[in-house]
């Protein structure tokens, strides 16, 4: 009689406890990255000494697992807001170097320029060195204040027609190149420094289907100090105007400013047909078109400082700089487990490995067993507000009935007292 009440009490702790589970993701469901819980009862059974059933003891709670379940998306407009679609947790490592595993993915920069959580734990990947090579060896991620060096020029394309009606001018001038030249265009180049040159380009008509080339700098812009034709060629045309013959067209430049001097820099005018091009790629000469030019490039650039850093769908942290150019400087690791059901969670979104969850296994994002990382993305609770007021209703219905039997056992004990008197 007595084991009734017992098996009432066992009843009302277990769906006391399961009110407890769903209560705490009812609380939570604003939580970015939290993932639900699910609490799994067990029955007790009692065995009588001579083998039989002895009838059973109640209920108690056999284990509390999360949900891992994909949460809804959340964008926002800082893209040190990450989320993980698929696989994969998040790596960050606290001041003494504990690592901990996380859904949650609201970062920022501290003063030191590394990437990290809002407890200030370091968001853990494989940082990049100063090529944007990303390495092998994981370690905190870093957005600091840095620059880009400059590229000397070294090559100069241009693709353009010169007008195979001109004439032929007088002998070429610097000091008249205007008047002594047919086209001209300028193209700017840099130096060792990233100091901008404009280098003028002079063309010159000397017979049929002959031309001359000259590369003027300035006297600002010369070592020299003295307006200069830093180097000239030649350039032939076939009889339907593809460019047949170059010639000379590498030129050493001395420039002013304190950069290396003797740059070379070759300008390419194209493929011709001696050397097995087409003709057509570069230069060409055509009449009934007046002298033009169609495109001009140069592979020099200046200098630049960090303008901002933004985060691809495999987790690389890309920089920009003010020069246009890109460099990585990481890629976002990222945590798996043969056992997510035997993680342990210890609080503000964290997780730790245990014996039941196995050993972390590291990899990156995209890869093989391991999801994708969305940039100013936040990822939601996965908590279902209905599933857990419908579980909040059985629990409660659980506790009620658990409590009548106690006070059915109660008065059924008082009615033997009674048949005493």
């Amino acid at each position: 009689m007595l084991t009734s009440l017992y098996t009432g009490i066992s009843g009302m702790n277990t769906n006391l406890n399961a009110l407890t589970v769903v209560g705490n993701n009812i609380a939570n469901v604003n939580t970015y990255g939290f993932k639900g819980s699910r609490m799994y009862f067990s029955d007790l059974f009692s065995q009588s000494m001579f083998g039989g059933s002895g009838g059973g003891l109640g209920v108690t709670m056999e284990s509390v697992i999360p949900s891992f379940t994909q949460g809804a998306f959340e964008t926002t407009s800082n893209p040190l807001d990450l989320a993980i679609e698929g696989n994969g947790f998040f790596v960050v490592r606290n001041e003494e170097g504990a690592s901990f595993y996380t859904r949650a993915g609201a970062f920022k920069i501290d003063k030191d320029g590394n990437i990290v959580d809002s407890n200030g734990y370091y968001l853990q990947g494989y940082p990049a060195d100063s090529f944007g090579n990303i390495l092998t060896s994981m370690g905190s991620l870093r957005i600091e204040a840095s620059s880009f060096a400059p590229q000397a020029t070294t090559q100069a394309g241009m693709v353009a027609n010169l007008d195979a009606s001109a004439s032929v001018p007088a002998a070429f001038d610097v000091n008249a190149a205007d008047e002594t030249s047919n086209f001209s265009t300028t193209v700017t180049v840099y130096d060792s420094l990233g100091n901008e040159h404009p280098v003028e380009l002079y063309f010159r008509k000397n017979g049929e289907n002959a031309w001359e080339w000259y590369a003027v700098i300035n006297a600002e812009d010369a070592a020299s100090g003295a307006r200069e034709i830093a180097g000239q060629g030649t350039l032939t045309f076939d009889s339907d105007g593809r460019l047949q013959t170059v010639t000379d067209n590498t030129v050493t430049f001395d420039f002013a400013g304190g950069a290396a001097l003797g740059q070379a820099i070759t300008f390419d005018f194209g493929t011709s047909l001696d050397d097995g091009g087409t003709g057509v790629d570069g230069i060409v000469q055509y009449g009934g078109i007046s002298s033009s030019v169609y495109n001009l490039t140069q592979n020099g650039y200046p200098p630049g400082s960090l303008q901002a850093a933004t985060i691809d769908n495999k987790g690389i942290l890309v920089a920009s700089f003010t020069n246009g150019k890109q460099r990585a400087l990481g890629q976002i690791a990222l945590a798996n487990f043969p056992s997510l059901a035997g993680l342990k969670a210890v609080g503000n979104m964290y997780y730790t490995e245990s014996p039941d969850s196995g050993a972390a296994v590291i990899g990156k994002a995209g890869t093989q067993g391991f999801g994708s990382v969305r940039p100013s993305t936040l990822e939601l609770s996965n908590v279902d507000l209905a599933t857990e007021f419908v579980r909040m209703i059985t629990a409660q219905r659980g506790f009620q009935a658990s409590s009548k039997v106690i006070t059915t056992t109660d008065e059924v004990l008082q009615e033997l007292v009674n048949l005493k008197r």
